[in-house]
């Protein structure tokens, strides 16, 4: 920590618990061999217990301070510094199987969760400390108030789990909330059983744009009530009753 100083626009907190640390290299569980990436190194918390673990990792970092403390501590051959926004990297282009980890900044966690959701095809997993508020919202069931957008499109593309909670004081400068540590497993290819997937991301994205209304308001302009009941949906309901599947299947309708 000693000479940096954590950069808001950047979202940093910097873990700073050694118990968190080796539970969450624990949860990931590194094997010699495995392609990990790492999101927003920082000060290399878990940047340096991983690499005990493997021979080379990748991270991707925006900060050009950090930048410089890291290539300062760590071997070229060992660790590859992938500059700029974890926003625009392509994460395809590190291969396929990858595993992908990291403390991801809260201030752009959600778009950064639908970015990684594009590359899902070439990740075997990937190990997240988020708010914990954002991780309640990504396994949140139908029915509940913590279900929305980003529980449906995350849900339809993996299987998640919600690991252990971390408590502000992990992190330097502890923030205001807990964290916590999820898990996503990309489902296999035949699972996915939506026929457009950009016709599904749009109906569930006018589908929960207000909360409050029934589906036959928010869905005007993509579906009719007749259409609804045939797909098996109640034109009253609301966008959080209905659960993943129902989603597929009404995008699966529309897209004949």
């Amino acid at each position: 920590m000693k000479g940096h100083a954590p950069r808001k626009r950047f979202g940093q907190n910097f873990l700073v618990s050694p118990g968190v640390i080796r539970n969450i290299v624990e949860a990931i569980a590194p094997r010699a061999g495995d392609v990990i990436v790492e999101i927003g190194p920082g000060l290399g918390a878990l940047t340096e217990p991983l690499l005990e673990k493997i021979d080379h990792l990748h991270v991707v970092e925006i900060d050009r301070d950090l930048i410089a403390r890291l290539r300062q501590r760590f071997a070229p051959e060992r660790l590859t510094i992938h500059e700029g926004d974890a926003l625009e990297f392509d994460f395809s282009s590190l291969g396929g199987s990858l595993r992908v980890v990291g403390n991801l900044p809260y201030n752009i966690s959600t778009p950064l969760l639908f970015h990684l959701a594009n590359f899902a095809d070439s990740v075997r997993d990937m190990h997240f400390m988020l708010q914990k508020e954002v991780v309640d919202r990504m396994v949140a069931a139908p029915g509940t108030a913590d279900y929305g957008r980003l529980s449906v499109m995350l849900q339809y593309r993996f299987d998640m789990e919600r690991l252990f909670v971390v408590p502000p004081g992990a992190f330097n400068p502890a923030p205001k909330v807990d964290s916590a540590i999820v898990r996503l497993l990309p489902k296999p290819k035949a699972a996915l059983a939506a026929r457009d997937e950009a016709l599904l991301a749009k109906l569930v994205l006018a589908a929960f744009g207000q909360r409050r209304k029934m589906l036959r308001n928010n869905l005007r302009d993509l579906v009719d009530e007749p259409r609804l009941i045939a797909a098996g949906i109640a034109p009253t309901a609301r966008a959080e009753e209905l659960a993943v599947t129902d989603y597929v299947r009404l995008a699966n309708s529309l897209a004949k």
